[in-house]
């Protein structure tokens, strides 16, 4: 596992060259000395956002992240298959019932969960080719509901759509931001709809004012 760490750090460093990513916090996100998992959520512009919310946790936290994606995308070729299981431990869901029909998204999340790591999750459920935000899928709230208190941290990540818009393989070299907003929890007997709301609302509240 050790070259799949130093893997790990090389594109996280990589990607921070490229991109002159770097984080805003908003709000402060606490010490969390007990090291309870939290789930950050983030606007999906392209196939590399995870790479850049997770190379802007510090790396303690780093290492007990773990971002959740496509399994049809990223279980097509053994090269992606290395990247996602390997040097970033995805964890992979099935999106369109073609890859694992009996795949359950919840079970494997909760899975990571209860291991005490925490997640990676973009509630558009696919990418954003224009402004703004896409409806949130249930899937959040779901995940809230399963597991009361957990924590959610909305990231917006900045700029990212034009260093790596869809379709293209290689980044343009432009500078993008990840903001991190104030945690949230679903509340005691919170409806489906004002928790999607909320957490979307919280979201769109980082994106900087259009120029």
């Amino acid at each position: 596992m050790k070259i799949e760490r130093l893997l790990g750090a090389a594109l996280c460093g990589l990607a921070r060259v490229i991109t002159g990513a770097r984080a805003i916090h908003h709000a402060a996100q606490g010490s969390n000395p007990a090291g309870e998992p939290r789930v950050y959520y983030a606007n999906h512009r392209s196939h590399i956002d995870f790479l850049l919310v997770w190379a802007a946790l510090p790396p303690r936290v780093r290492r007990r992240t773990r971002p959740v994606a496509g399994a049809d995308y990223w279980l097509a070729s053994p090269l992606r298959r290395y990247v996602a299981l390997s040097i970033f431990r995805a964890v992979l869901i099935d999106r369109g019932g073609t890859v694992h029909a009996a795949a359950d998204p919840l079970a494997v999340m909760h899975a990571a969960l209860d291991a005490g790591e925490s997640l990676i999750v973009f509630p558009e459920g696919t990418r954003n080719v224009g402004d703004g935000l896409l409806p949130f899928k249930s899937g959040i709230f779901r995940l809230a509901r399963s597991r009361p208190g957990l924590r959610f941290v909305p990231v917006w990540v900045e700029n990212l759509g034009r260093v790596m818009p869809k379709g293209s393989f290689i980044p343009v070299p432009l500078l993008c931001a990840l903001h991190f907003g104030e945690m949230l929890c679903l509340g005691d007997d919170e409806l489906r709809s004002s928790f999607l709301n909320r957490s979307r609302d919280a979201l769109i509240a980082l994106a900087p004012p259009a120029a």
